[in-house]
């Protein structure tokens, strides 16, 4: 094949991937912009609970993958690992539809979520790793626009659930609404599996080594009842706040002790690659902190204290619910992953391209900008209700912040990481995430606003206060980020001299 042809068929595959991470991502994210509101307003729990309730479902989101990467690179495969996991979140979706004040229901349906996400999410992102593997800078720029696309389907979502929560709330005066609106999530989910299934000869060339084989019928029965038990798991995790508090904590020691291991007992050449990994995953876990206020203590200030009406001039433009100013987020992540992706692919050319290290620092320093905004629009309240505008112009310096970290992530382990420990150090990338998700939800309470206080002047305060505090937290990350610099390029250069 041409240079021109390897890079139409890598194109194809690449987009192949990103259409079902783009589906997976609408039914996720649709989720997530109601899930908060939900536990408070349908169930009736209060901030406390709710907020550590999908603090410790986030968390086991992103743990889940540590085990479903290791099922796709040595079970069943790369790619069906992917489908099924499609097929058991679509399940889970499906389960939230139902129109019961039971929190157990709602519990299993999140359990069900959890494994589906174990098994889809490292391993997509595994197969961007595999089609490009071994280019540095395609790399960079292909996981920036991997990125992209989870937006794209988070940004519809987070618009189109909100909306379909209301207006079936409105037009049949019950609380179906929320139901509905979870049904919408089940249903991106199979559009994208009938998409996945038009395109997948794109992927023929690409997966681990049980793709090459029959399926193993005994291994995927072990699987499927595995799933079941980890369901029922992570439904009483859910249930339980010590529990999921246990959990946590206890998967953040297991990965640390077996990185410690993989970097004592790993070669030679492989070590430098593998330290730089463990800093920057480390570097992850505060970050994730600060991204779990985004469906937390972010969500609910916009609840309680953003005027919901877009003004210019004194002229309405448009009103959105609270639900979805959280799509600011993605809208702005679409916007600057292109010119990112640019800037990368033409600093690669010139050899001048900034670290992945020194990314990470300057993301932290422009999070800290988009805290502080949220701080200060205090200033900006009337009668304790601050403007649409500022939350537009925080969203905008955060999603930076998460562009140059977060979406980077994913491209750090695919550099750093030896191929024979990809789908481990997938895993492990999430389970870091999910620890500091958990992390981010308890944060998140030093906000939690007693069922009493109803006046917006008086939780205006409360979260303006935590806001700052944030702001000031990120600073200290960023000096830290800057701090371990010299070291990240001493790592670098040994790991990239055995290329």
């Amino acid at each position: 094949m041409t240079t021109q042809q390897v890079t139409v068929s890598k194109t194809k595959s690449f987009m192949t991937v990103s259409m079902i991470e783009l589906w997976e991502r609408f039914g996720y994210y649709g989720m997530q912009a109601l899930i908060v509101y939900f536990m408070i307003q349908r169930l009736g729990f209060e901030d406390s609970r709710a907020n550590l309730v999908w603090g410790a479902c986030a968390a086991l989101i992103y743990v889940s993958p540590a085990i479903g990467g290791w099922i796709g690179d040595k079970v069943l495969g790369t790619k069906r690992t992917m489908i099924i996991g499609t097929f058991i979140l679509s399940l889970g979706y499906a389960l939230m539809t139902l129109p019961s004040e039971n929190t157990w229901v709602l519990f299993f349906a999140l359990g069900v979520v959890v494994v589906g996400n174990g098994m889809f999410k490292p391993n997509a992102g595994n197969l961007v790793r595999k089609i490009y593997e071994g280019d540095d800078s395609k790399i960079d720029s292909a996981f920036t626009i991997y990125y992209m696309a989870v937006n794209v389907g988070s940004t519809i979502s987070m618009l189109l659930t909100p909306w379909v929560k209301d207006y079936v709330n409105e037009q049949y005066q019950n609380e179906f609404g929320w139901h509905a609106a979870f049904a919408v999530c089940c249903v991106g989910l199979l559009v994208g599996l009938a998409n996945f299934f038009v395109m997948r000869h794109a992927l023929e060339k690409y997966g681990s080594e049980p793709d090459k084989k029959p399926v193993d019928g005994r291994k995927l029965t072990l699987v499927l009842i595995g799933s079941v038990i980890a369901v029922g798991i992570s439904a009483l995790i859910l249930q339980y706040q010590e529990l999921a508090r246990i959990f946590v904590y206890v998967a953040g020691i297991v990965v640390l002790a077996i990185f410690t291991h993989l970097i004592r007992s790993s070669e030679q050449h492989e070590r430098a690659g593998l330290i730089a990994a463990l800093v920057l995953i480390i570097q992850t876990v505060f970050f994730f902190i600060f991204y779990q206020q985004m469906s937390t203590s972010l969500a609910l200030f916009a609840l309680r204290n953003v005027d919901l009406n877009f003004t210019v001039f004194g002229s309405h433009l448009l009103t959105w619910s609270p639900a979805q100013f959280q799509a600011l987020n993605p809208i702005w992540i679409m916007l600057l992953s292109p010119v990112l992706a640019f800037l990368y692919s033409k600093a690669g050319a010139k050899n001048k391209d900034l670290s992945i290290a020194a990314k990470f620092a300057l993301g932290f320093a422009v999070v800290a900008i988009g805290f502080f905004v949220y701080g200060f629009a205090g200033n900006f309240a009337i009668n304790g209700k601050t403007s649409a505008w500022i939350m537009i112009i925080g969203y905008g310096a955060y999603s930076l912040g998460e562009l140059l970290v977060s979406g980077l992530g994913l491209a750090m382990i695919a550099r750093y990481a030896p191929e024979r420990m990809g789908g481990f150090m997938m895993g492990a990338y999430f389970v870091a995430s999910g620890i500091s998700q958990y992390l981010g939800g308890v944060v998140a309470n030093f906000a939690s606003i007693p069922k009493g206080m109803t006046n917006p002047l008086e939780t205006l305060t409360v979260y303006t206060s935590l806001f700052n505090k944030l702001g000031i937290a990120a600073v200290v990350c960023t000096f830290i980020a800057l701090a371990v610099l010299p070291l990240m390029r001493r790592l670098d250069k040994q790991h990239q001299g055995i290329q």
